[in-house]
């Protein structure tokens, strides 16, 4: 009996599939006796996680030289329809093109490079399993988001990227910053994440599907836009929206700082690589949405230039290392983003890869380079000077006063958006929250439980 060789179509769909399978796999191995109460040995959590991002990190290999070979064609795998009414439906569809795939080769080495990094790190650490299953999940909503063949494929890799994110910036919780600085990020995630929630109903409505096949045309990055110019608009400023909270862009760049609160490894994968720039991939994912919307672009450009000054001007009065990095990763992410305004692809492509290498690698090296600059200090008796710019002593001296005390207050970016936005977002949720425990009680016929939890509440 003769076996038959698999065809070239055949070994892509299998490779896609497996990019998915085998960090969901990964996350099920870890995750279940961690449930059970029987959570397996750091040895055996590092083996693990490394057996799975390899095999991720191969198959996306395989699919790269395969797409060479062939010259890149779109990929289409079809894993079936979550349902259907009438004329609408919701498909999960994986694509792999000249944008995704070399997407996923980088992200996935990343995340390997994390992984053999964090297992010395977090030696002995309570939470080490714990980690390693956020990095994991936080691995296969990366590869859900980038492969996603649909709006709302990318919705649910987007999640998964934000809960994992959001969690391990409170990895620390008994910090009570730690706390704060997650609960800021989830705030912020959840209310620019119904700018893409409600960007796939308008995509939905328009074309009764979620699936980019049926929005564009063509093949990244000289795809065309499919939609009339009435759903582009609204879709596109939604996707903006969407990604300004992703990426850290003004009004919404305030949890980014804030973010460094979690463990170094994670810090460098989330807030300094992957995470940051997942705004900047679902836009070059949608480009054809902003072609088709001018305005909407300038828009973007506007922004991505308006938060790269900020971010520059902000970080540079920061004594902290990491947060120098939160905001020098903050300016190259508006650039990102205002290349992309401007109508560029490859270029913004290029530039996350090339940016996300070398700010992990900054981020994961910087407890060693705190310790470097202590002992230059010691061998100095001071810290080593650094002289002002030559732009700033261009300046006149009242300017440069009024700039530092901006930058030193942060644009009063953080103060006003925590304030008027954050701020009224939890009193509705504790609202609700004490609603919620008040109708419990009278439906089970005691009003103690709710009695104890608010008179616990008051003493906080």
């Amino acid at each position: 009996m003769i076996l038959a060789l698999p065809s070239a179509h055949d070994l892509a769909t299998g490779l896609i599939v497996a990019q998915i399978a085998a960090p969901a796999a990964t996350l099920l191995a870890l995750g279940l006796p961690a449930l059970l109460g029987r959570p397996p040995s750091e040895r055996a959590t590092t083996r693990a996680v490394s057996a799975g991002f390899g095999l991720t990190f191969l198959a996306a290999l395989g699919s790269l030289a395969v797409g060479a070979a062939r010259g890149f064609p779109v990929e289409v795998v079809h894993l079936g329809t979550l349902f259907a009414v009438g004329h609408h439906a919701a498909t999960v569809e994986l694509v792999a093109d000249g944008l995704s795939i070399p997407y996923v080769c980088f992200s996935t080495g990343l995340c390997s490079l994390v992984n053999a990094f964090a297992g010395r790190y977090l030696h002995r650490e309570p939470g080490f399993t714990r980690f390693f299953i956020l990095l994991v999940l936080f691995g296969f909503g990366m590869n859900l988001l980038v492969l996603a063949g649909s709006i709302d494929v990318l919705f649910a890799g987007w999640e998964c990227v934000g809960v994992s994110s959001t969690f391990l910036i409170g990895f620390f919780h008994e910090r009570r910053t730690a706390g704060a600085a997650a609960l800021r990020a989830f705030v912020t995630y959840r209310i620019c994440d119904m700018g893409l929630l409600a960007a796939g109903v308008v995509i939905h409505h328009a074309v009764g599907s979620g699936d980019f096949g049926h929005v564009f045309a063509g093949a990244w990055p000289a795809a065309t836009c499919l939609v009339p110019v009435a759903t582009a608009v609204p879709a596109s400023l939604l996707l903006v929206f969407a990604a300004l909270g992703k990426s850290a862009q003004l009004p919404f760049s305030g949890w980014l700082p804030r973010a460094m609160e979690g463990p170094t490894p994670s810090s460098a994968i989330f807030y300094g690589a992957l995470s940051i720039h997942a705004g900047a991939y679902l836009l070059l994912r949608c480009a054809p949405l902003l072609d088709a919307a001018p305005a909407v672009a300038w828009l973007l450009v506007a922004i991505g230039l308006g938060t790269a000054i900020h971010a520059a001007v902000v970080g540079s009065v920061q004594t902290d290392l990491k947060a120098m990095l939160a905001y020098a990763s903050m300016t190259q992410a508006g650039l990102i983003l205002a290349e992309i305004g401007l109508g560029w692809r490859v270029v913004p492509l290029v530039h996350v890869i090339s940016h996300a290498i070398l700010r992990s690698l900054q981020i994961l090296r910087s407890p060693s380079a705190l310790h470097d600059r202590h002992e230059l200090s010691a061998a100095l008796g001071g810290p080593p000077g650094q002289g002002e710019s030559l732009l700033l002593r261009l300046l006149p001296a009242g300017l440069r006063a009024t700039l530092y005390r901006i930058a030193l207050e942060r644009g009063f970016e953080d103060a006003l958006v925590g304030r008027f936005v954050v701020a009224p977002v939890l009193a509705a949720l504790e609202a609700a929250a004490e609603f919620e425990r008040r109708l419990v009680a009278r439906l089970g016929g005691s009003q103690d439980v709710a009695d104890e939890w608010h008179r616990d509440r008051g003493a906080e």
